[in-house]
């Protein structure tokens, strides 16, 4: 069962994830027909309808179609919005906003040329087994936009307009100066037990007590925001939408509020402050996919002090990459230093914050197509994945060097953060999961107790199968989750699996399914469970069950000791949930 598995889901990959565009493979044309109906039926869903992805933010408004060569296929200006509108909704995310690829492949003209009309018509509508979803057949595309976009890949891709400090400026308010601030708590809230919630498709965060297990305040933010993060005394929460908006909301206000936000640019997914001692609460940076870029800002007001481009050489091939976007962003916990992962370079930068205005960067060459990742149980050592080469890239951020690039042994590693735990046989070690298959990969991190162990994979998991995105544990748990909110298979789609942490010295581990779907009492749509993030004792685990927009959502919490249901929260105001992020364990990077 587990290679039919293995096979089945084998480059289920990032497209399901970011909708992204043409697919991870070439075939003919009568190939791409041939597979349909067995593509229609991967990309089924359960009573609700496929999922809707719509996961890039850039309209395409203020975009100038760029001027047409021979033999390019006419665009009205109509047909050209319209275009630019799907693009970037659905295709930018892993084919890059230039079309120069990133977990996709390259769209650029003489890619598409060489293909042709009909093939990349047919393509659109047909899908892939490889991640290419069936646009067409699924009734997503109408023939008429699917004519619009198989010509517009045969024009030269438009340049969206850049962010500098003028834009940057210009989108920046402090609504509640510093000075008009609180100088203690004004409620009482266990501001170390509050979780952040993005409602995704609502462009919110929902603030939920993580004792009394209420909605207390629901806050605009920007559109499907990636990631909340804390500043270093807990005070402060940072969101970020993938519009690239940035919410600074301050807790200790009676009710929490946004207090200052800005625009990074048009396009983002990455934020962070800074938390080296010393510097706490002083600084926050953002990350920008377009365009390529970071930004420095104060912590207290977010007034851009310094944008930095990442524009420049990939590290291997030394060509020049013009949209090299920026992925994961930590802080590092030994100098004062932001961790910037730059992803179609393949750099991992270590920016010193000590002197913004001088600021000093040193650029460690890593592997391409960085993501996201996290530190390991000491802090020390940060693991990113380079999902399109399925790798991963170890970082010394006390000696400030790279120490390994790790093979995974499963297709596109998608970990989010991460999770560690400590195994029965290996010692420490740093998991990931896979979005193109069933595997999870055991990676050791103890190079002075189990030096044999270290920065190697020590033990492969099989789960339910692809389409995982995220794997979670805490320290005093005894349990590792993995969920598969990806997967076609709607029953995947809505449980998760758990795995013993005391047993994974057996030679084939088995895990308990967990139905969080039907946990939740909601019979309708997929029910995408996604997410897990414990509270701050370690002792329940929260998971999103994330229907679409018109649909009812919720969040399931599951006792860690047992594995039985707590408790449900169920309310109109949950729109979308996706990411929960809790305020002691995102602060403190316990995952």
């Amino acid at each position: 069962m587990k290679a039919i598995l293995r096979h089945r889901y084998l480059g289920l990959g990032v497209s399901l994830l970011l909708a992204g565009g043409l697919a991870t493979g070439v075939s003919t044309q009568t190939q791409a027909q041939s597979e349909q109906p067995a593509n229609v039926q991967d990309h089924e869903s359960s009573p609700g309808g496929q999922y809707q992805p719509s996961l890039d933010v850039m309209t395409g408004e203020g975009i100038e179609q760029p001027g047409r060569r021979p033999g390019d296929p006419e665009l009205t200006p109509e047909e050209f919005a319209t275009a630019n509108t799907i693009y970037f909704q659905r295709c930018a995310g892993c084919h890059g906003v230039l079309r120069n690829g990133a977990t996709g492949k390259a769209l650029t003209t003489d890619i598409t040329k060489e293909l042709g009309y009909e093939y990349l018509r047919d393509f659109i509508n047909y899908g892939s087994p490889g991640g290419m979803p069936n646009w067409g057949t699924s009734g997503d595309m109408s023939e008429e936009n699917i004519d619009i976009m198989a010509r517009y890949l045969l024009n030269e891709p438009p340049q969206p307009p850049e962010f500098g400090m003028p834009e940057v400026q210009a989108s920046w308010t402090v609504h509640v100066a510093v000075e008009d601030r609180p100088t203690q708590q004004m409620n009482s809230l266990n501001l170390d037990n509050l979780f952040s919630v993005t409602l995704r498709d609502a462009g919110q965060v929902a603030l939920i007590d993580g004792d009394s297990k209420e909605i207390v305040t629901i806050i605009e933010a920007g559109y499907a925001v990636h990631i909340s993060r804390m500043s270093a005394s807990g005070r402060y929460l940072f969101t970020i939408g993938r519009d690239a908006k940035i919410n600074l909301i301050d807790l200790w206000m009676e009710t929490p509020t946004t207090v200052a936000e800005i625009k990074v640019g048009s396009e983002a997914r990455s934020v962070e402050t800074s938390k080296m001692e010393g510097y706490e609460d002083r600084y926050a940076i953002a990350g920008a996919y377009w365009p390529p870029q970071y930004v420095i800002m104060d912590g207290a007001t977010l007034e851009p002090l310094k944008i930095v481009s990442t524009r420049g050489m990939i590290y291997d091939t030394q060509e020049y990459h013009p949209e090299p976007r920026v992925a994961a962003i930590v802080a590092s916990h030994y100098r004062p230093e932001f961790v910037v992962n730059v992803k179609e370079t393949g750099h991992i930068l270590m920016v010193d914050y000590s002197d913004v205005r001088n600021l000093q960067v040193t650029s460690i060459e890593a592997e391409r197509f960085l993501h996201d990742g996290g530190f390991d149980s000491t802090g020390r050592y940060f693991l990113v994945a380079a999902n399109a080469r399925n790798r991963v890239a170890v970082v010394d951020t006390k000696l400030n060097k790279l120490i390994a690039i790790i093979e995974t042994d499963g297709t596109t590693p998608h970990p989010g953060r991460g999770a560690n735990i400590v195994h029965p046989t290996h010692g420490p070690v740093w998991v990931t999961s896979h979005l193109g298959d069933e595997t999870i990969a055991l990676i050791g991190t103890d190079p002075e107790g189990h030096p044999d162990q270290a920065w190697t994979v020590v033990q492969q998991l099989y789960g339910q199968g692809g389409g995982s995105l995220f794997v979670k544990s805490h320290p005093v748990s005894n349990h590792l989750y993995v969920d598969t909110p990806l997967n076609p298979e709607a029953e995947l789609a809505s449980s998760i699996a758990v795995f013993n942490i005391s047993d994974l010295d057996q030679e084939e581990p088995e895990y308990t399914v967990l139905p969080i779907g039907e946990w939740s009492g909601i019979d309708e749509g997929v029910r995408r469970v996604v997410q897990g993030e414990f509270n701050q004792a370690g002792d329940e685990i929260w998971f999103s069950v994330w229907n679409g927009r018109e649909q009812e959502s919720a969040i399931v919490i599951v006792d860690d000791k047992t594995l039985e249901l707590k408790h449900v929260i169920r309310d109109e105001r949950l729109i979308t949930p996706t990411g929960k992020f809790n305020v002691y364990n995102t602060r403190n990077d316990v995952y």
